[in-house]
């Protein structure tokens, strides 16, 4: 019921740009927040940028002014916009959502429980 798929990783120089891009295909669920989390190998999974569905965005210290998170609540698609890429950038980049399943009852809604969900990753690596 719930599929996310990162498209945008590469291979970029120093200083250089990417947008990832996630795309959510979910069934019966009302998104909420999304994100996205890097990880190398050896070190442990990094939140890297949260977004609300109202658009309220917040950032690791070390990508603040460099990338940018948005997302499209219409397409349930989120994208990072990475600029001034370096080294330390490099890692698999996954994209998060938090999700809750509707149900609806006459003309009332109801909302489940919040629950995560991730993709599968994609690779973002900058060489000097």
């Amino acid at each position: 019921q719930v599929q996310l798929v990162e498209s945008g990783g590469g291979s970029v120089q120093s200083g250089g740009s990417l947008r990832l891009t996630c795309v959510a295909s979910l069934s019966g669920y009302r998104i909420n927040s999304m994100g996205w989390y890097r990880q190398i190998p050896g070190s442990q999974r990094e939140l890297v940028a949260t977004i609300t569905r109202d658009g309220l965005a917040d950032y690791v210290d070390s990508v603040k002014g460099r990338f940018t998170i948005s997302r499209d609540n219409a397409e349930k698609t989120a994208y990072l916009q990475m600029n001034s890429l370096k080294p330390v950038d490099t890692a698999v980049y996954y994209c998060t959502v938090g999700a809750s399943t509707v149900t609806t009852k006459g003309w009332t809604r109801y909302y489940g429980a919040n629950e995560n969900y991730w993709g599968q990753g994609t690779q973002v690596t900058v060489v000097s």
